[in-house]
């Protein structure tokens, strides 16, 4: 029996035929009749959303941790309302079976609306509701747009809003994406405590302000390397655990409105057993559907981790510069030949492109701070430019660690001989004998060496102020190093 609800925004499909023979079925809104694809999914709410955000020309389908996402919603959205009696057992069943598919990878070519998208997502919930419904048909043997059986709103749709299932799918699609990101940056973070230990007991020259400081060993650099992305690791996972929260059952503006009694429990029940997060009910669901605060912190954190990344590469790139006119401490492995008119030149390409990764990463930030500030009373409508900048960042952060893991970090090798040389012709060594010849007598004896290009042990040892043995005893690698190596336990990094 059909729904008299149903009736006032759909009608039955009537199945037809145009004159080059293209099947195709026509739908009814309270906006009138539009004709759709006989085979598609998706229906009347799709359709006027491709008229109207023809924009970036990518589908909701580029991000599928989006799509699993509100899949694992609308799942458990299903269960809820059966458990609770809102809805009956063979309809929550077609729609269970269906958000499996979609989970599975099924129907992705159907999720064809822009990701960028006025309404606060509402082309994308109902991309969803429709591509659910018909499938649910499909699977009990009617055609799709027979939406008395099964409707995409009263059905699929029931005890919901956009405003309460598009946030929180955003969060169970974003969750997934950061677990794939905190795999790649685990990975990275090994590769340089690896690459540390291959460089252990190799010394070389520290620099402040892109000036000669103090020895260091290279190993030191690189663990440094490791453990500023092991603080990252942290955070994010902080994010992770925050991103736990969510408003379904809050409806339109977090009153519950057309929610059935006991829903958003259930669902939150459900949603935690299909995810295996512990996902956990907002205290104040008016609040909680304004407020995407959680948002801009999974940017910020991804920003900063971005900018350390980036910071990291132009470490890389500085060290391997050259060969012949820059510091070319060590060799960044050739990945490609470097320019159309200079014979042999290799560029430093994958830092590079994670440094232009970071810049993106930044600018989606910037894009997402001011769609979060222009939320305006119970809702903030700019949902879709915040899911497409967060899983665009994402991935291509993801892409980006994986890149200068296997196409660069692994295979970088140390310019044993120049380090070498650089330390032993270094005048900073001096700081090392502070403690035994004083500030003044140390800051003439290097100002002497600079100027004459001595050696500034044989300068020591000309002035007196201690014997051969004394300096050679002084200036080992060990002592040069002290009390900056990381302890051999430590080599994992805080996670």
């Amino acid at each position: 029996m059909a729904d008299p609800r149903a009736e006032q925004t759909f009608q039955k499909s009537i199945h037809t035929q145009s004159s080059n023979g293209a099947a195709f079925r026509v739908e009814t809104d309270s906006l009138g009749s539009k004709r759709i694809p006989a085979d598609a999914y998706w229906g009347i709410n799709v359709s006027r959303a491709l008229d109207n955000f023809a924009i970036s020309g990518r589908p909701i389908s580029v991000y599928p941790d989006f799509l699993f996402g509100y899949a694992c919603v609308k799942q458990a959205a299903a269960r809820a309302n059966a458990e609770i009696g809102a809805l009956d057992e063979t309809r929550a069943g077609l729609i269970d079976r269906a958000c499996e598919e979609i989970k599975g990878g099924r129907l992705h070519a159907q999720f064809i609306v822009d990701v960028m998208q006025g309404g606060a997502g509402t082309s994308t919930n109902m991309n969803f509701n429709e591509v659910i419904a018909n499938r649910g048909l499909e699977l009990a043997g009617h055609s799709k747009g027979s939406y008395e059986h099964l409707d995409p709103n009263d059905h699929v749709n029931r005890s919901q809003s956009t405003n309460d299932t598009y946030p929180t799918a955003l969060k169970v699609g974003l969750m997934l994406s950061l677990e794939r990101l905190l795999t790649e940056l685990q990975h990275l973070e090994r590769a340089f405590h690896d690459k540390g230990r291959e460089f252990a007991g190799i010394v070389k020259i520290g620099r402040t302000q892109m000036q000669d400081a103090v020895p260091m060993t290279l190993q030191q650099e690189f663990e440094g390397f490791a453990v500023t992305l092991a603080e990252d690791h942290a955070s994010l996972e902080g994010v992770i655990r925050r991103l736990a929260e969510v408003n379904l059952g809050a409806t339109a503006i977090g009153t519950g409105i057309a929610a059935a009694p006991g829903f958003a429990e259930a669902a939150r029940k459900h949603l935690a057993a299909i995810t295996g997060h512990p996902i956990f009910t907002a205290p104040n669901l008016i609040e909680a559907t304004t407020d995407v605060g959680v948002f801009m912190e999974v940017s910020s954190t991804l920003k900063r981790s971005a900018m350390k990344l980036s910071k990291i590469c132009n470490d890389l790139r500085l060290l391997g510069s050259g060969p012949q006119a820059g510091l070319n401490e060590i060799n960044l492995p050739p990945r490609q030949a470097g320019s159309s008119i200079m014979p042999g030149k290799v560029n430093p390409v994958i830092p590079e492109v994670v440094n232009e990764v970071a810049f993106m990463v930044a600018g989606g930030d910037v894009a997402l701070t001011m769609a979060a500030e222009a939320g305006q009373l119970q809702l903030n409508a700019f949902g879709p430019v915040m899911a497409h900048v967060l899983f665009e960042n994402l991935k291509l952060m993801t892409a980006a660690m994986e890149t200068l893991r296997s196409n660069c970090v692994t295979g970088i090798t140390a310019n044993k001989e120049r380090l070498a040389n650089q330390v032993g012709s270094f005048v900073g060594v001096i700081t090392a004998l502070i403690p035994h010849i004083g500030y003044a007598p140390a800051t003439r004896l290097a100002r002497e060496a600079l100027a004459t290009n001595a050696n500034i042990s044989d300068l020591v040892v000309a002035s007196g102020l201690l014997t051969r043995e004394q300096v050679s005893a002084l200036l080992t690698a060990e002592q040069l190093t002290r009390g900056q190596a990381l302890e051999q336990g430590d080599e994992e990094g805080p996670h």
